[in-house]
């Protein structure tokens, strides 16, 4: 079935595991198909056993949609029938995430191992490597931690496009506000105890110039000024263990004072949850969401044809559904043996 004949997005569920020695890895691309209900396989073109670390949809081009891999950055312009690689990127390096800048949609970057940064000016056409050389103070790096440094997610001020950050595991939160020519490591109170800064994602406020958001292996954190200063804000955990383990950040596109948040008790815990500000990020609120996902969520993504629909995905392979704006959510069980769940997105 042609992409382009679809009268409605798909759902791109991306699988793929740690690239440390030792972790286990699953890999594929599945779709769910709104028009006809169940999950089906979009791997062609794609790199043999592909491991899909970021999905991100074209803002402005319906069923267009990129995927970071093992081997870079592939994109689709049919709703995922068929994939090619994009050039200029290194053969070989992991992407973890794909951003388009806010204010220009030509523009954009890709975030990968050795806390390496791509950019494109073409839409990506054509990509170059950004210098991204900075020192990690010590106190974030714990004793064995991959020294690869991937760029989970990436994200620009859409106030001053030129401010980017990325969100380093592990290291903490890196930020260059001349467009990515030069970059610096923030890392100051993003740490509790003794804890690495084991940083998962970042969100720059559509609402609030300076406001940043981080979500981390010890929970969720805002700094007030761009980066410069972080404070640790209390959510509430999910067990008796007190750990809150932060894996997944969105703003509501239509609504940007509704702020998400994916968590769970830990990397392979046995408990999920979602939390939401409606008012900007000042206060927060666990989100009953009618059943209890049995790991933590790792993704969130929003329908950009239809905001009020959004999709949360727990790690061990559950997705969840929602038709109205998340006051209400339905499983959808992927095909068995599907899991390990890193990316997720409508296109």
């Amino acid at each position: 079935m042609n992409g382009n004949n679809r009268k409605s997005p798909c759902l791109f569920v991306g699988l793929a595991g740690e690239t440390a020695p030792g972790y286990e890895v699953h890999s594929g691309l599945l779709r769910l198909d709104p028009g006809n209900g169940g999950w089906e396989s979009a791997v062609s073109g794609l790199p043999d056993s592909p491991e899909i670390r970021a999905l991100t949809p074209h803002p402005s081009h319906p069923g267009t949609i990129y995927a970071g891999t093992q081997d870079g950055p592939y994109i689709s312009e049919d709703s995922g029938d068929s994939w090619t690689r994009v050039s200029g990127v290194e053969s070989g390096l992991p992407v973890w995430s794909i951003l388009f800048s806010p204010t220009d949609f030509t523009t954009m970057y890709a975030g990968g191992e050795e806390a390496s940064v791509h950019t494109s000016t073409d839409q990506g056409e054509t990509w170059s490597r950004l210098i991204t050389d900075m020192r990690f103070p010590e106190i974030t790096m714990r004793p064995g931690a991959n020294p690869a440094r991937r760029v989970l997610m990436m994200g620009a001020s859409p106030f001053d496009p030129q401010i980017l950050y990325g969100a380093i595991e592990v290291g903490g939160v890196m930020r260059s506000v001349d467009g990515g020519r030069e970059w610096e490591n923030l890392s100051h109170g993003m740490y509790q105890t003794d804890q690495a800064v084991d940083t998962h994602g970042i969100l720059a406020s559509s609402v609030t110039p300076g406001l940043v958001f981080s979500i981390t292996g010890a929970g969720l954190f805002r700094s007030p000024d761009g980066g410069d200063h972080w404070g640790h804000v209390r959510l509430t955990p999910l067990d008796a263990s007190g750990r809150l383990y932060t894996r997944a950040i969105q703003e509501d596109p239509t609504k940007p004072n509704v702020i998400w948040v994916g968590a769970g008790n830990g990397f392979d815990g046995n408990l999920g949850g979602l939390f939401r500000s409606e008012d900007g990020g000042d206060n927060w609120s666990a989100v009953d969401m009618g059943l209890q996902p049995p790991s933590s969520i790792f993704c969130i993504a929003f329908d950009q044809a239809d905001p009020q629909r959004m999709a949360c995905a727990a790690y061990r392979g559950h997705i969840y559904i929602s038709e109205d704006g998340g006051r209400s959510w339905k499983e959808n069980p992927l095909p068995e043996g599907a899991t390990h769940v890193y990316a997720l997105a409508w296109a």
